[in-house]
């Protein structure tokens, strides 16, 4: 009954590994998303806001002023990846990972336990037919 015991363990602390590496991944991809869209409102006005001092103020070139952006645009979207791709499991997921992990090892002992038993089992009831 143990090794039995120990799968619906194993088995349960992965679900609840997974629900919390899904909430993670959901919350993440929220935020990215509502992000983004902030961030394109933002660039437009941005865009504008600098392609008018760069021209005017600064009096460059249409070239000068679109590689300015674009470096600037650039800049920015290889700092917003860097942040999008930091995330570490939660202390609930690093937990379930290591009580499935013990189960999974106890399934193991408890199954060789009943692997060395049952030759000696099948001896005893050999014993027993003869006795009869």
């Amino acid at each position: 009954m143990r090794p039995f015991r120990l799968a619906r363990i194993a088995v349960e602390a992965e679900g609840v590994r997974l629900r919390g590496m899904a909430a993670r991944i959901a919350t993440r991809a929220a935020f990215a998303i509502v992000a983004m869209v902030f961030l394109a409102g933002a660039l437009v006005f941005a865009h504008l806001a600098a392609w008018y001092v760069l021209r005017t103020a600064l009096d460059l070139s249409y070239l000068a002023t679109a590689a300015t952006l674009g470096g600037a645009d650039l800049l920015l979207a290889i700092v917003l990846l860097v942040l999008a791709s930091r995330s570490a499991p939660s202390r609930v997921e690093i937990d379930a990972l290591e009580v499935r992990r013990r189960a999974i090892e106890g399934i193991g002992s408890a199954m060789s336990i009943i692997a060395l038993l049952m030759p000696m089992l099948r001896i005893a009831a050999r014993f027993r037919r003869r006795r009869e």
